[in-house]
């Protein structure tokens, strides 16, 4: 069988291991043309399950999307730059909040073991994870959390499958021939689009429409004031109302991100939403100042009108597969659906109804 699969972040990474492990013969090539950055830029958290969304397709496949990573992240050995099970700390300004959310994880470890455990945190051990924090703020810490680098996990399965499948540096455009899709002028068994935010401009070279949205997202490296420090076994830490804490391995500081919709694919660094990113760490850190913003991340995600991702063989094309409109939670939703698209191509009669809407939701 003879693959393109165009676009190399997380889901096509993901897929592309996927297959080479299960069809070594398969001739697999990828198309890394546009430089999306929806994953080179990312930095995140993987802990779906304290989420109060009330989309079940979507935490069906989020639950699914931490244990799958941390399976593979196990079976691989990734480094802790790649890949880390930290915990996370999600804060709450009363009691009763923090209450709501200890019921909601006795609830979701039943059927999520990956969890681990969780338990009430009080400020004392949280100032003492984090001796520059400035909170009165009592948390909840679930131990299964962990955090995880876009860029660095991609290019990890790229190192790792380097020998086994063909990487173009170039743009693919679509086009028909007949009952054929071609990928720049050539016949491919099976079209895998993995494009993220620009699935839209994609298919509407063969006269589909896909109603996705980009979305811009924005977080700065900070370095940490004076004696503060950060260990790099230190939990993610969510303060209420506040940007996400996402310490490095380098003694660093993540803070973010953002989320703006009219920004279209603008990856142009903003001034004034980097003092808003500041302003959230300084209400947190002490003495925190613009001097100390060591590197800033801007990407592309994909959204659509659900705020819901979806993904499997393109309507009246079987042919193509297509997966987009992930969001900010693609860091825990991307590696399963690259996952679940190679499942898909085992067996295409997969029932995938528990996990996202048909695809004639978001594809006309």
């Amino acid at each position: 069988m003879k693959i393109a699969v165009i676009g190399n972040g997380i889901v096509g990474a993901t897929f592309v291991n996927e297959i080479l492990e299960r069809f070594p013969a398969y001739q697999i090539v990828q198309f890394d043309g546009i430089k999306g950055t929806a994953t080179t830029a990312s930095a995140g958290i993987i802990a779906p399950w304290l989420s109060k969304r009330r989309n079940k397709k979507w935490y069906n496949l989020a639950r699914q999307g931490a244990e799958y990573m941390y399976q593979i992240a196990e079976k691989y050995r990734m480094p802790p730059a790649v890949y880390f099970k930290s915990g996370v700390i999600y804060t709450r300004d009363n009691n009763e909040k923090i209450s709501a959310l200890l019921t909601l994880a006795k609830d979701r470890i039943k059927d999520a073991p990956q969890m681990e455990g969780f338990r009430r945190i009080d400020n004392a051990e949280i100032k003492q994870l984090f001796n520059f924090i400035q909170t009165e703020n009592n948390g909840v810490l679930v131990e299964g959390g962990a955090r995880i680098d876009g860029q660095k996990f991609v290019e990890f399965l790229n190192q790792r499958n380097q020998t086994k499948f063909e990487l173009r540096n170039e743009r693919a455009v679509l086009s028909k021939n007949g009952t054929d899709t071609l990928v720049n002028g050539e016949k491919f068994d099976l079209i895998v689009l993995a494009v993220g935010a620009w699935l839209k401009d994609t298919l509407s070279d063969i006269g589909i429409e896909a109603l996705t949205r980009p979305q811009k997202g924005q977080l700065i490296e900070v370095e940490l004031p004076g004696q503060a420090q950060v260990n790099a076994s230190a939990p993610v830490l969510m303060p209420e109302g506040e940007r996400d804490f996402i310490p490095t391995n380098q003694g660093t500081l993540l803070i973010g991100a953002t989320h703006e919709n009219d920004q279209g694919f603008d990856l142009t660094v903003s001034d004034q939403i980097i003092d808003d990113l500041l302003a959230s760490g300084q209400r947190v850190i002490p003495n925190l100042d613009k001097s100390m913003v060591k590197n800033t991340r801007v990407g592309t995600r994909a959204y659509t009108e659900d705020f819901a991702p979806f993904f499997g063989y393109l309507p009246n094309h079987p042919q193509i597969m297509v997966a987009s409109g992930l969001g900010s939670s693609g860091l825990t939703t991307g590696p399963i659906i690259g996952k679940l698209l190679a499942d898909l191509v085992e067996n295409p009669e997969l029932d995938m109804t528990d996990l996202t809407k048909p695809l004639t939701t978001y594809i006309k």
